[in-house]
């Protein structure tokens, strides 16, 4: 027995205190997909672990740590009330539910530079992955002389760290160019070298705490991009687009101009969604030619993980 006890001390004895063991990546480093997968769904009427909320969206501060050096920001200046009132107005405008690995919400960063992104993702692992793929993409934009508006520490600027094997939304090809790096000449974007500084995640049930952090009439476009079809009748209810859940999104979205965008590779689902957003009054669909028109349109088609597949 003594000599059972003896071993059993050696082996907790020789365990690493866990302060000592490196993180997976460390921040400013493009993270590898492998590293941070998940299960695909979660039911959200069930999930129970606790999350961090305010109890009203105009007391959460989203420049501390979301938007540090978001482009509407004023300069650093020694007024702190100054900077309180300019911080205030920073919120996100356009939402993307249930963002997975993030290849949208760094898509449309680049694509709408004066909107303020936030990704929106209940699985904590996969929420890290994109916290750290929008820091990685930061510094890389940093290294490459983007400029930034806003307090910018001591003003160094670095290269991103990038591991091999670097992955990003296609598994099937992880060296595919990603749509915020192209250089095409007819591409608008090409002139505007993003700074990821307008989007960030957000760890959330967003079909519980979004009234917590999203104030009335603020969102100029909100996207489902494949959800969770629930394919059984008596898991209907879960969807994330139903006559309720309608409703609560047209009370985020400004009256007139706002949109409310869904893609799905289920036609069934397609379906519902068509179905739904027709019958209610809040809602109407927009013609095939402004979709064609819409940027957006084809950012979800092609910068999602699941549209890179189909």
């Amino acid at each position: 027995n003594n000599d059972n006890d003896n071993d059993k001390a050696s082996a907790i004895a020789s365990t690493p205190p866990t302060d000592t063991v490196p993180p997976i990546t460390h921040e400013g480093q493009m993270p590898q997909k492998k590293f941070y997968r998940s299960r695909a769904h979660c039911n959200p009427l069930s999930f129970n672990e606790a999350f961090d909320y305010p109890p009203r969206p105009d007391l959460f501060d989203w420049t501390e740590e979301h938007y540090p050096n978001h482009p509407q920001l004023s300069d650093c200046g020694t007024d702190a009330g100054e900077f309180s009132a300019s911080s205030a107005q920073i919120h996100p405008t356009v939402l993307d539910v249930g963002c997975g690995f993030g290849g949208l919400t760094l898509a449309l960063s680049a694509l709408l530079p004066e909107e303020t992104i936030l990704g929106l993702e209940i699985r904590s692992k996969v929420t890290e992955y994109v916290r750290l793929r929008i820091l990685a993409s930061r510094k890389e934009a940093m290294g490459t002389g983007a400029s930034i508006a806003g307090c910018d520490g001591d003003g160094e600027t670095h290269d991103a760290e990038k591991e091999d094997g670097e992955t990003h939304d296609a598994e099937k090809d992880d060296t595919e160019t990603d749509a915020t790096d192209r250089d095409d000449p007819n591409d608008k974007r090409a002139s505007h070298r993003p700074t990821h500084q307008n989007a960030s995640v957000l760890r959330t049930n967003a079909m519980k705490y979004l009234p917590n952090h999203i104030p009335p009439r603020s969102l100029s476009k909100l996207f489902f991009c494949f959800p969770d079809p629930h394919f059984k009748k008596k898991n209907h209810p879960r969807r994330i687009v139903s006559t309720r859940l309608l409703t609560e999104y047209a009370h985020w979205l400004k009256p007139g101009e706002g949109k409310l965008y869904c893609i799905t590779d289920v036609r069934d689902l397609h379906e519902w969604h068509v179905e739904r957003c027709e019958e209610h009054p809040l809602f109407e669909e927009v013609t095939e030619e402004e979709m064609e028109g819409d940027e957006c349109v084809w950012a979800m088609r092609t910068e999602t993980e699941e549209g890179k597949k189909v």
